[in-house]
């Protein structure tokens, strides 16, 4: 081999451990961003199944309420309420949560609400926030500054760390001191307790036992009235068009004889059409739309 087709050959070898290198680093660089993206990817997964997604959500929620309840906000932090919350459960058993436990949080997020304005629900829930939303005149438990934090929200806790979960939490029926469970018994025997005047019940008039014993309503919120603050409590049974409603049903009765010994009750049956049309228009008073 000549000394010129020496030189081509160690150009061309040169030339190819040049291009190798340069797969090599392409390759290298693809390889750390692949890494990085999976770190990435499961960061986010433990973002959403831990408490760093559930902690944004309440503090979000807790400073959307204050600015536009100047009532509740003297007084009022939202960082101490979500301690005051977290406290509630962490690194405790998910099964093993007491209503009690709960007592720090309602310390913690006192709010008062006016008399004549308190709406109970069962099995009405879409209706009667909606109802609330747009009069304006009467406020459900989800209303309120808790109740609007967390609404529609999971969560737990583990003996073995200080973690909040939002995903692989006991259900509703799991086990009766679950977390969640337990908060909204808390918070519903809170705004119970706090009722005064007349207080407005929600039923639902589309099925055959508009009152249950077993619900919020009956086991927990109707046991926490308390007969030298509340003037009334009426019961709004709301159906459908083409279905029998009345008053007196079966539960209805086993309702009214619950507090009739101790309150004054009134029930007025109303269609949800009527409820309907009544929101429709925002210059009518609350009452009419069953009255």
């Amino acid at each position: 081999m000549g000394t010129a087709e020496r030189g081509m050959a160690m150009e061309r070898q040169g030339c190819c451990a040049i291009l190798n290198t340069k797969r090599v680093t392409v390759i290298i660089c693809v390889l750390i961003l692949l890494t990085l993206a999976i770190a990435g990817f499961a960061v986010l997964i433990r973002t959403t199944e831990t408490g760093g997604s559930l902690k944004y959500v309440f503090i979000t929620r807790c400073k959307e309420y204050l600015e536009t309840h100047d009532e509740v906000r003297v007084g009022i932090d939202c960082n101490e309420v979500w301690d005051a919350f977290q406290s509630s459960f962490v690194a405790k058993d998910p099964c093993k949560i007491s209503v009690e436990a709960y007592d720090g949080l309602m310390n913690t997020a006192k709010q008062k609400v006016p008399c004549n304005e308190m709406v109970f629900w069962s099995k009405t829930k879409q209706m009667a926030h909606k109802f609330t939303q747009a009069k304006k005149c009467f406020m459900t438990l989800e209303d309120t500054l808790l109740g609007f934090i967390m609404d529609g929200l999971t969560w737990c806790g583990s003996q073995d760390g200080n973690d909040t979960y939002t995903s692989g939490c006991p259900n509703w029926n799991t086990c009766e001191q679950n977390p969640v469970r337990s908060f909204w018994s808390r918070a519903s025997a809170h705004f119970a307790e706090s009722a005064c005047g007349n207080v407005t019940a929600m039923l639902n008039g589309s099925i055959d036992k508009p009152f249950s014993a077993k619900s919020i309503f009956g086991s927990v919120e109707i046991k926490k009235f308390n007969p030298m603050k509340i003037n009334y409590v009426n019961v709004v049974l709301i159906g459908r068009e083409n279905y029998p409603m009345s008053c007196k049903n079966d539960s209805l009765q086993e309702l009214e004889k619950t507090l009739i010994p101790k309150f004054k009750y009134t029930c007025t049956t109303v269609l949800l059409s009527t409820i309907l049309k009544c929101l429709e228009d925002p210059q009518k008073p609350c009452g009419p739309c069953w009255d």
